[in-house]
């Protein structure tokens, strides 16, 4: 069984205008296995975010149905967790106490939530700043509390939204090699979105790749890297061809925008 099934899904909006619903995405067919991790690429505005939403319950389908765990999803549960882009740390908690929240809110057993905590802070390599607070920490330090405190819950699924987009390129690539390390332990099922095309085919065991607004799947391209993976696979043939895959993808949706440094514009 996959540990998500979305079946002939689309995601409208009503037209402010009062014309046709603006179709976000459409005709979305896609199934993930249990601890694969699954990283999406696309034009900007093609519905990338939004069908992470859905798949979080904070957006509704329009058509088709959409499964985790084998349960359809009608709305936010435990079984998944999600980290966006701004980290969304709480100011007046320290780093052990933004850690704790998902779990305090769930009413777990205070002892055992502690140690759980303490033992992501040390797992995303915080160990010895329990007690900073985020704006003693960096950017890169605060993206690790905020993937601690999805992991803290014990979700199915970790949804990633573009989590390092607001980091600088170097501390974006040593980000990406820790969350591998941190996979690699938890083995979650992710489905991480992102503009980076090296930062898709690095990490995933397979990209998709959408098409542009109304967005819908035109590739499904495994990545066939040995793991645990390091920054030597980026100079390997064929991490360069699968690049190169999907770069080619993409240029044709976004002919008519340039490509930067390696990413869809």
């Amino acid at each position: 069984m996959s540990q998500i099934a979305i079946h002939d899904v689309q995601i409208s909006y009503p037209s402010r205008r009062g014309g046709d619903d603006f179709v976000a995405v459409r005709d979305i067919d896609l199934e993930i296995a249990e601890g694969e991790f699954v990283t999406i690429v696309g034009p900007s505005g093609c519905g990338k975010s939004t069908l992470l939403l859905a798949i979080d319950g904070l957006v509704k389908t329009s058509r088709g149905a959409i499964e985790v765990g084998g349960r359809t999803v009608t709305g936010p549960g435990q079984d998944r967790a999600m980290v966006f882009q701004e980290f969304g740390l709480l100011p007046w908690r320290t780093v052990l106490g933004n850690v704790l929240f998902g779990m305090e809110i769930a009413k777990q057993d205070r002892k055992a939530s502690e140690a759980r905590a303490r033992e992501l802070i040390t797992l995303v390599g915080l160990g010895g700043f329990e007690n900073h607070h985020p704006h003693e920490l960096s950017g890169g330090m605060r993206q690790r509390v905020g993937i601690a405190r999805a992991l803290a819950v014990q979700p199915d699924v970790l949804l990633m939204d573009e989590p390092f987009g607001a980091l600088d390129a170097q501390t974006r690539e040593i980000m990406a090699g820790e969350l591998l390390k941190i996979w690699e332990v938890e083995r979650k099922t992710v489905l991480f979105v992102t503009h980076g095309i090296d930062e898709a085919v690095y990490l995933a065991d397979r990209v998709i790749v959408m098409s542009k607004s109304p967005g819908r799947i035109i590739a499904d391209i495994a990545v066939d890297l040995p793991r645990p993976r390091t920054g030597e696979v980026r100079s390997s043939p064929e991490y360069l061809r699968l690049r190169e895959e999907v770069s080619s993808l993409l240029f044709t949706e976004t002919s008519d925008e340039r490509r930067v440094g390696g990413l869809a514009a």
